[in-house]
């Protein structure tokens, strides 16, 4: 399997969505779903908020047109998911949604997946590869979603750590893979043109829910082929890849609770604001973390070849680099409050 095959994936994901995200801006802006500035956003017009609907329809056109042949029963759950969670982020950005009727619609995405046999197989046990599978998915989808806070921020990650997955796929010769891959690089792509800051549109619910649902789809089936003894180090690649997201989200769910304040709620706490704040603009914080997931990205894609010790030294210096950078952005994000 070669990488130029997937190639016609990837330039009719870009493609379309350079095409689609201009359409939905109109209609975001006809039907009047609008992000309205706000204290605890940091932009300062009202925006449109459908380029999700661009980037879907990218992915839809891309996969069904361009890519190889590949297993339909699992491309058919995965686009189910993906459908039901853009109907679902729509309503949330036109009308608003409780955070446990989004966490309930996320899991029901999860079960469809599981449906069609899509779930990690780490334990003996099924019902621990479930939960474990639905906790990936509802986690990694909110972390995506977590990511919307800033121009380009969530569409850059995308690229980047989709370009990996899909780097990797080859290497395995995973062609599902290799297609989800490649159409969400370059639909995020497409969709960052218009994204990136000063941003003309953002993606909205219906498209950070859809990125970090399919990027946790691809985390479940990229599939390493060693020994079973070698596997706890392939299971520290797709958690490598999709490490910024993670730590994001811990960190702001950290600060949150600490507060005693909802996860759930909104606020500039996340490690993009918290760079802000020591002095970067908004283009230089989020080109920051996109090198960040380059790196991350690049340990990672070296994770499969390195012995088990190797790879356990790995995680324990990305481990303790994750503890440092938490402590030094709480420590700042503290102090900042203490000034305010």
């Amino acid at each position: 399997m070669e990488m130029t095959q997937f190639l016609p994936v990837m330039i009719a994901g870009f493609a379309a969505a350079v095409g689609f995200t201009p359409i939905t801006r109109r209609l975001a802006f006809h039907f009047g779903v609008l992000d309205q500035p706000s204290v605890r956003k940091v932009h300062q017009a009202p925006t449109p908020l459908l380029g999700g609907l661009a980037i879907y329809g990218a992915l839809v056109l891309a996969l069904v047109f361009f890519s190889p042949p590949f297993y339909l029963v699992e491309f058919g759950a995965i686009m189910a998911g993906t459908t039901w969670l853009v109907l679902v982020g729509f309503v949330d950005d036109r009308n608003g949604m409780k955070p446990l009727v989004k966490l309930g619609a996320q899991m029901i995405a999860g079960a469809v997946l599981i449906a069609a046999g899509i779930h990690v197989r780490i334990f003996a046990s099924d019902i621990l590869n479930i939960s474990v599978t639905l906790f990936w998915i509802v986690g990694i989808t909110n972390a995506m979603n977590f990511q919307d806070n800033m121009d380009g921020l969530a569409a850059g990650i995308t690229a980047v750590t989709s370009t990996f997955f899909f780097i990797m796929a080859v290497q395995e010769q995973l062609s599902l893979v290799g297609s989800l891959a490649a159409a969400l690089a370059g639909a995020s792509v497409g969709f960052l043109i218009y994204n990136f800051n000063p941003a003309t549109t953002f993606m909205g619910d219906m498209g950070s829910m859809v990125l970090g649902f399919l990027l946790a789809v691809l985390a479940i089936k990229l599939d390493f082929k060693v020994p079973v003894d070698r596997q706890i180090v392939t299971w520290m690649v797709p958690v490598t890849v999709l490490g910024l997201p993670i730590f994001d989200t811990t960190l702001v769910v950290f600060t949150r609770l600490r507060e005693r304040r909802s996860p759930m709620q909104g606020g500039k706490d996340h490690t993009s604001h918290r760079l802000v704040s020591l002095g970067l603009s908004q283009r230089a914080a989020v080109l920051l973390l996109y090198g960040v997931c380059v790196l991350l990205g690049l340990v990672a894609i070296s994770l499969p070849d390195a012995s088990i010790e190797g790879g356990l030294r790995t995680g324990l210096v990305l481990g303790l680099a994750a503890l440092a950078a938490f402590v030094i952005l709480e420590y700042v994000y503290i102090h900042n409050k203490q000034r305010q």
